[in-house]
């Protein structure tokens, strides 16, 4: 649940390729915005000038030789960027941030995709979030296959071109996430239409006590 001391909101939206969460950030913050909450969108990796460097040399096709533990510090570096550059500071300014992908991406993609373990992974994101937790996790849960179905004719990135194993050991964290019983999971169902997709965020944000989401 919300901390009630806690001026802001933070909101991470989690799945798989091709799930919808960009689709479905850009309608809730819309949702949010038309009833005049104070809404801050963003993304991992990226999210600063930092982070959008990062963000190239991770997704970049060309590098097929970047090592996974390579990989998981760079996701880190980025977080720590975003955290300290966007996150806090709309947080402590009171605002609603909806973030696409957040600490949860490692645990499924380096941690389970790249087998690195949970535990390192765990370590690295503690260092990295400087206690700015997640309020709520949505979980977009859509099938590896029925995503990669979505990419139609754009040339995929270098995570995209990951095996098919590689895509299923992500997608069955993600699934563990939402069958670990913690409350701050909340499973949507990706194949909805986008207007249904945000009905389902709207209807668990009003699972949250905190002023910012009166009369959602």
């Amino acid at each position: 649940m919300a901390d009630p001391a806690r001026r802001g909101l933070l909101v991470t939206f989690e799945g798989p390729e091709g799930s919808g969460k960009s689709t479905l950030i850009r309608g809730l913050a819309e949702r949010l915005e038309a009833l005049g909450r104070p809404v801050v969108t963003t993304r991992e990796p990226g999210g600063t000038p930092v982070g959008e460097r990062i963000r190239s040399v991770l997704l970049d096709p060309s590098l097929p030789e970047l090592r996974p533990e390579t990989e998981l510090l760079l996701m880190v570096a980025s977080r720590a960027q975003l955290v300290r550059e966007v996150v806090l500071p709309a947080l402590a300014a009171g605002r609603i941030v909806l973030c696409d992908r957040y600490a949860d991406a490692s645990v499924a993609y380096q941690g389970a995709g790249r087998e690195l373990g949970r535990a390192r992974v765990d370590a690295l994101n503690d260092f990295a979030l400087a206690g700015a937790a997640p309020d709520l996790t949505l979980l977009c849960l859509l099938p590896p296959a029925a995503g990669r179905r979505r990419f139609g004719d754009r040339e995929p990135d270098r995570l995209e071109r990951e095996s098919a194993a590689f895509h299923e050991r992500v997608y069955a964290a993600y699934l563990a996430m939402a069958g670990s019983g913690d409350p701050r999971f909340r499973a949507l169902d990706a194949t909805a239409p986008p207007a249904g997709q945000v009905d389902q965020a709207v209807a668990h944000l009003r699972g949250l006590e905190h002023d910012l989401l009166a009369g959602l």
